[in-house]
């Protein structure tokens, strides 16, 4: 089994033979469409949220099932290291039996010692999504993310081992072992999960990867919260909460374990028999389904593309994005910034250091701070569910990045502006009514946050690149974005301590400048296929009016191929497989891609 080294477009539409020869009158391709309609509307209400989705081509309700929902989850389950590492990590160095365990005093030089631990962990992250790509080019996604699942294992117990007489040491090298596995998903597991995604709900099933990530967070702020409500202050008190990691490292394990390679990894290396099986397992369709066909054709025209403009090697995609496709570059520019706004944004000094945050609002004693702090992380976890289910596949990512940097942005400026007024750590000040409405924006500001920045960039990131580049750029976007988690989670003691209410003001001010850059920059992507996405970056189309243009072409022109009955056929009596697909002339090919 080969693929064929003539093109297929990959706006052609799937139709079968038995569709294609009921294309005899204008009535009857009417009424095919009124059954395509009448499937998308059945599609809709069975598996997806009210709101219909943006579908470049009739999808058949069978597609839209509970595999690809339920293998989002698993690899999804990578997240929820990440979420508990910044859930539990800040308040359980900060309770009293870490600090007497390993002779924290609160001076300097311990708000030193506190920070490197937080911060060695990012430090491990941005190299390994450094090296994913490597590992995922010769090995694929779901061994890659194996080998990540150990390595965070192993991470995880090593840090046990940490005491008063043996010292930090093993925290250290855990938590590094650790970062590096958790950067290896940051890339691999949204690049995965956007290969085998359905176009209308990919947004969706990325953005579930921020279902793991608020699962982490919420029960890690909860835990410190217990241990220090109803433990007593021992070794045990602090134990608990590195001990539980062991927990979702093995649910990912397992789930990684579980899960089907990407169908267009495997076209990519010739594994074609295996490719076309679990493509036919991800849609919940025969493998003559007119939907498979389709879909194979736009895999195939794209790979040829690449093979024939970039080339398939390890290397290559290095040499297109640094100095061959300059276009390539500028996308890549983009997507890297909106990684580097959704982490210099606040984000992260909140998420690591939301006790000493809460406190500089009044809020007194460290059990009150990390119950404010699971508070915090309960309304994130709702919020990931809204944006989920009614935001990045129906609003879109482009207008919910602007609509939430303009409340976050006034969030902190009033927050900035109250303790310039009145900071309620000095003598003499007291929080009052303006200490409970900080508290209050600080909530509404996590709340837009989530609805838009935490997992859009993931989002665009993934989907917007060729093939044979994705996980290359990917794992550059993802180094890229430890390295603002990396700053913040070092430094934010030191920008507290200097700035005070100056930091809210510097976070405010990012916030506006996201929004031209978002405008200008970054067109709307839900709905195109990834082998459209070129399309939407073309230099003649604006950012604000690329996807309405892209969309109504993919339909108007699957819409006249329908209409073709001699444009391609299925020859039901050849082995099923590629070459049930018949070659289409050179003179429908679409234009040349950028």
């Amino acid at each position: 089994m080969s693929f064929s080294n003539k093109s297929t477009a990959s706006t052609q539409p799937y139709v079968s033979q038995k569709e294609d020869s009921s294309f005899s009158s204008e009535s009857d391709l009417s009424e095919s469409r009124k059954r395509a309609t009448k499937s998308n509307k059945k599609s809709m209400f069975r598996f997806r949220n009210i709101f219909q989705k943006d579908e470049d081509r009739p999808t058949p309700p069978e597609v839209y099932n509970y595999r690809v929902y339920g293998t989002a989850l698993m690899a999804s389950a990578a997240a929820i290291i990440i979420g508990y590492d910044g859930g539990f990590i800040g308040g359980t160095v900060a309770l009293d039996s870490f600090k007497d365990e390993f002779g924290l005093d609160g001076s300097p030089h311990s708000k030193f010692i506190v920070s490197n631990i937080i911060s060695v962990f990012h430090a491990g992250c941005f190299f390994g999504a450094l090296f994913s790509y490597p590992c995922s080019y010769y090995w694929g996604r779901r061994i890659s993310l194996i080998m990540a699942a150990l390595l965070i294992t192993v991470g995880s117990g090593i840090m046990l081992a940490a005491s008063k007489s043996v010292g930090l040491g093993p925290i250290y090298a855990g938590r590094v072992l650790a970062g590096i596995a958790v950067g290896f998903s940051t890339n691999l597991t949204v690049v995965y999960i956007s290969e085998v995604a359905p176009p209308a709900i990919r947004g969706q099933l990325t953005s579930s990867y921020e279902i793991g990530w608020r699962i982490g967070d919420l029960v890690g702020f909860w835990i410190a919260y217990a241990v220090d409500s109803h433990i007593a202050p021992t070794k045990k008190q602090w134990f608990i909460p590195f001990a539980v990691q062991m927990i979702p490292s093995g649910l990912f394990l397992i789930g990684s374990i579980l899960m089907k390679e990407s169908p267009r990894w495997l076209f990519q290396v010739g594994r074609y028999d295996e490719a076309i099986k679990n493509l036919v397992w991800f849609r919940n369709l025969p493998e003559d389904h007119e939907y498979i066909i389709y879909e194979v054709n736009q895999v195939k025209e794209s790979i040829n593309y690449q093979k024939e403009h970039v080339g398939l090697g390890i290397w290559d995609p290095f040499v297109e994005v640094f100095f061959r496709n300059r276009k390539v570059l500028q996308r890549l520019c983009i997507t890297c910034g909106l990684f580097l706004f959704q982490n210099f944004l606040g984000i992260q000094s909140i998420n690591y250091y939301s006790p000493i945050i809460f406190a500089g609002l009044g809020v007194k004693g460290t059990n009150a701070t990390l119950f404010s702090t699971g508070m915090f992380g309960v309304v994130k976890f709702i919020c990931t569910f809204i944006y989920i289910i009614f935001i990045v596949d129906t609003i879109g990512r482009r207008k919910a990045f602007m609509s939430s940097s303009a409340l976050c942005s006034v969030c902190f400026w009033y927050i900035g502006s109250y303790l310039k007024i009145n900071d309620p750590t000095k003598p003499g000040n007291s929080a009052g009514p303006g200490g409970k409405a900080a508290i209050g924006f600080m909530y509404i500001w996590i709340a837009s946050f989530i609805l838009a920045w935490s997992g859009g960039p993931f989002v665009v990131g993934s989907e917007v690149f060729d093939q044979n580049i994705r996980s290359f750029v990917q794992a550059i976007n993802a180094a890229v974005s430890w390295v603002p988690i990396f700053i913040m989670s070092r430094f934010t003691n030191n920008m507290i301590d200097k700035m005070q209410y100056g930091i809210y003001f510097f976070f405010a001010s990012l916030a506006i400048l996201s929004i031209p850059f978002v405008f200008f920059f970054v067109p709307e992507t839900k709905g195109i296929a990834l082998e459209d996405m070129d399309k939407l970056f073309d230099s003649s189309l604006s950012a604000h009016a690329a996807h309405k243009f892209v969309l109504n072409n993919a339909r108007l022109e699957t819409e006249a191929k329908l209409s073709d009955r001699d444009l391609f056929k299925v020859d039901t009596n050849k082995s099923v497989g590629i070459e049930k697909i018949e070659n289409i002339d050179d003179s429908i090919l679409v234009p040349n891609k950028v």
